[in-house]
């Protein structure tokens, strides 16, 4: 346990020289200004608030539905006769009515689109922590990739002054025959080599920006130096297994998925029950009739209330086929469910295999690192008094380059696999993280709308 934190201090500082820490974003910052601005996220928050409304509209299942209605009309009529006078009738009628209609029993069918409704908006929910989490250990990821990414830059520049040096020298030695011009276009062939690396380390340090900026919504300043959440991770393989099954938004949101497909079973048998309603009617309707020679005006008032009752006895096999459909689908959702457990427990297993293989990965390269720093001491001495040649400090410089980017790229990965164990749990929340950020309530919206009979205007 001594070394596994050794280790991670040591990847956390090393990195940390490969940036100013004046003024610098931290890792935490970053990850607030993603939960805040990624549009990924936002997307999400606007879906589920958009399943929150389903839950009112299968309330209003236990609502009236109240329609107005009203008719004018206009009628005339002439009849010209030859042997007698000539006749005109016009009429004017009006007609205004209301309708209440009221469902007693529909089935069970509101009752149970409620809890549809509701089953959804659960599993909306758990979507959204599972994306919240995978955008988190993006924005981890790809920060520490940009934190790579300019110290491997850095390293690269450095090799190249050092190759300039090394070709100067060469020339120098060739000026007075201390050596071959074999020698020199060695020099020359690893630094056009090494300017080429450079060139590629900074198009790899431009995407891990562009992949900054897409996911955090600005463009990166100076970044200070990440750190590992291991504080979150479970002691043990096993635990984290049983913790990321209970726990993870991923199965959680499965489990929700299956209690709606088993109201659209219950749904849909609904509809081969009897149903009940009440329905009321208000009119006023009024007529004048003005004849030739005489006129007459009629207002008439009347109300009707009326219970409906509708057994179904075949509707063409429709509704038995909907009913095996949705049956079907509820099984599909099961065999998911147990998808969605293996693929969470493979997960686990890959991400905690690779968090502790990052472990003794970095005192690897740093002894790497010593090791080929030491060597190129050595063999530049040795040079000096005719026992090495150029192409040995070359090869030299190339392995301690190469093994100082192999302990950057570790550092790299022991901090991003910490963050990928956690996330594979189920525990990279906000919370968890101390995110210095309002967060988001998926319970606030759906108060509001829930229980709301009228109003086009959305919450704020």
């Amino acid at each position: 346990m001594k070394s596994f934190k050794t280790a991670t201090i040591c990847a956390v500082a090393a990195l940390a020289l490969s940036v100013s820490s004046v003024s610098a974003e931290t890792l935490q910052q970053a990850l607030a200004l993603a939960y805040q601005n990624n549009p990924t996220l936002k997307a999400a928050r606007a879906e589920l608030r958009a399943i929150n409304e389903n839950v009112s509209q299968a309330l209003s299942g236990y609502r009236p539905n109240v329609n107005g209605n009203g008719t004018i009309t206009r009628q005339w009529t002439s009849v010209d006769q030859l042997t007698g006078p000539s006749s005109r009738n016009e009429v004017n009628s009006g007609n205004l009515g209301l309708q209440v209609d009221q469902f007693l029993f529909r089935g069970m069918r509101t009752k149970n689109g409620v809890k549809k409704a509701e089953a959804a908006v659960l599993a909306t929910r758990a979507t959204l922590e599972d994306t919240e989490q995978s955008i988190l250990f993006n924005v981890a990821s790809t920060y520490m990739d940009v934190l790579k990414d300019q110290a491997i830059l850095e390293l690269r520049k450095q090799n190249v002054s050092f190759l300039q040096e090394q070709v100067r020298s060469a020339k120098d030695r060739f000026a007075v025959g201390e050596t071959i011009s074999t020698d020199v276009a060695q020099a020359e062939a690893r630094l056009s080599g090494a300017v080429s690396q450079v060139n590629l380390a900074k198009a790899n340090l431009a995407s891990s920006r562009a992949t900054y900026q897409q996911l955090v919504g600005q463009k990166p300043g100076k970044l200070s130096a990440g750190y590992s959440v291991d504080k979150l991770l479970p002691k043990k393989l096993n635990v984290a297994v049983s913790s990321a099954l209970a726990e993870h938004p991923a199965v959680r949101a499965s489990q929700h998925t299956i209690d709606i497909a088993q109201m659209d079973v219950k749904i849909a048998e609904g509809e081969l029950l009897p149903s009940l309603s009440v329905q009321g009617n208000v009119a006023r309707s009024w007529s004048d009739q003005t004849p030739t020679g005489a006129e007459r005006d009629t207002t008439t008032t009347s109300a009707s209330v009326r219970g409906v009752l509708s057994v179904p006895i075949y509707q063409g096999g429709r509704v038995h086929s909907k009913v095996r459909q949705a049956k079907e689908t509820l099984g599909q959702r099961r065999i998911q469910l147990d998808l969605t457990r293996n693929q969470v427990r493979a997960s686990v297993i890959s991400s905690w295999s690779i968090f502790e293989a990052s472990i003794p990965q970095i005192s690897a390269a740093q002894a790497q690192v010593e090791a080929s720093r030491l060597a190129l001491r050595g063999v530049i001495e040795e040079r000096g008094v005719g026992q090495r040649t150029t192409l040995d400090v070359l090869n030299s410089q190339g392995e301690l380059i190469n093994a100082r980017i192999s302990l950057v790229t570790a550092q790299r990965d022991r901090i991003v696999a910490s963050f990928r164990v956690a996330s594979a749990v189920g525990r990279l929340t906000t919370t968890s993280l101390n995110l210095p950020v309002a967060r988001h309530d998926p319970q606030k919206h759906y108060k509001k709308v829930r229980d709301k009979w009228f109003g086009l205007r959305t919450p704020d």
